[in-house]
């Protein structure tokens, strides 16, 4: 199929595990993990392009202006309307590999062909500003990364991302930066959209409430840009899907009043939890991996396999404990481990992990 996302495709069709390692988001909230919610849930209100004490919300969130800001259904959203609003049948989009792949099917559905750049794991899957010069075409119109990466969890450098904005100027081409893990990684950290001169920064940095504060039933993302690149996201979500959820934008702009004690509660929890991964995979024999810093997933690579997919299967037939297989993420044989759910259950999966590694199950 043309408008296809496999590893979409592959975590709603999968059964459930009992030990779900395969998710990349913080712990979801609760009612009573946002407080308020209850008396902020209100069915009415005006958010034609936005509900505007969400807008403002983000905006001094993010230190923008409010009218740099676009609000979307999940980060998910706001790549496809970013995507939209730059791209035109023919272009040329240079996409990291590995990648997540429901981007290069929003891409193509807009009539853009893929080209690809690597991020190796020899560098530690760092972001190469000369990979990037080298994949260049005359057709080039937009570049999408992640950061942090999306399955490694490496958090790209600032001078790559300076030097890669250079290139993107010179092309007439801009840089979407899906940046939904970043707040979970580097709270502290201004997004790639404040590279630069406000008013012609080539970026665009896309986020969402979901990876890093576990709001991901509110499905609220967001876009910062320069404000004429917002203004032509505005207008291409008017054919998309129009506007949001007025419920949602509500409660989100309550979350972000909050974004304090949600951040403490995912810092509380990947805290427990990253040391145990890391702990893990590096006493493993059978495993290379690059353990970055600070992230909610990490992306090991099984030395004696070609492609982890049956090990990822007989993982979840035989323990209940499902990750991600690499072939979604054109690396087949890494798998994609997520950390950021309860602890003893991030605990129990990787003894199950251990289990069938050591009998040689894969």
């Amino acid at each position: 199929m043309r408008f296809h996302a496999p590893y979409m495709e592959w975590a709603k069709k999968r059964p459930a595990a009992t030990y779900d390692l395969a998710g990349s988001n913080v712990l979801s909230c609760s009612l009573d993990d946002l407080e308020g919610a209850r008396d902020a849930l209100l069915l009415s209100g005006s958010n034609d392009n936005g509900y505007q004490p969400l807008l403002d919300a983000i905006a001094r969130r993010y230190m923008v202006r409010p009218e740099q800001v676009t609000t979307a259904n999940g980060a998910a959203g706001a790549n496809f309307q970013a995507m939209a609003a730059v791209l035109e049948p023919g272009d040329d989009v240079l996409m990291e590999r590995p990648g997540y792949d429901p981007l290069p099917g929003g891409a193509r559905l807009l009539g853009a062909s893929i080209v690809r750049f690597d991020r190796r794991f020899e560098d530690d899957f760092a972001l190469d500003p000369d990979a990037v010069a080298r994949a260049l075409t005359p057709r080039t119109r937009l570049i999408i990364l992640s950061s942090p990466h999306n399955p490694t969890g490496a958090l790209a450098d600032r001078a790559a991302l300076e030097a890669i904005g250079r290139l993107a100027s010179t092309a007439s081409a801009h840089v979407l930066v899906d940046e939904v893990y970043l707040d979970a990684a580097e709270p502290a950290r201004q997004p790639a959209a404040l590279i630069g001169e406000p008013s012609t920064s080539p970026f665009i940095s896309t986020s969402s409430l979901t990876k890093s504060y576990g709001l991901s039933s509110l499905r609220c993302g967001w876009t910062i840009s320069s404000a004429a690149v917002a203004e032509r996201i505005r207008r291409a979500r008017d054919v998309i899907d129009g506007s949001g959820s007025i419920a949602t934008e509500r409660l989100a702009t309550l979350a972000f009043a909050q974004l304090g004690r949600l951040e403490a509660r995912a810092a509380a929890l990947l805290g427990v939890n990253r040391p145990l991964v890391h702990a893990f995979l590096r006493g493993r024999p059978e495993i290379d991996v690059v353990l970055p810093r600070n992230s909610t997933v990490v992306f090991p690579r099984l030395r004696s396999v070609r492609d982890t997919s049956k090990f990822a299967e007989r993982l979840l037939a035989d323990y209940g404990t499902a990750i991600v297989p690499g072939r979604f993420f054109e690396a087949p044989a890494h798998f994609r481990l997520g950390f950021g759910g309860p602890t003893e259950i991030v605990r129990a999966g990787l003894e199950h992990i251990g289990r069938a590694l050591d009998t040689a199950e894969y």
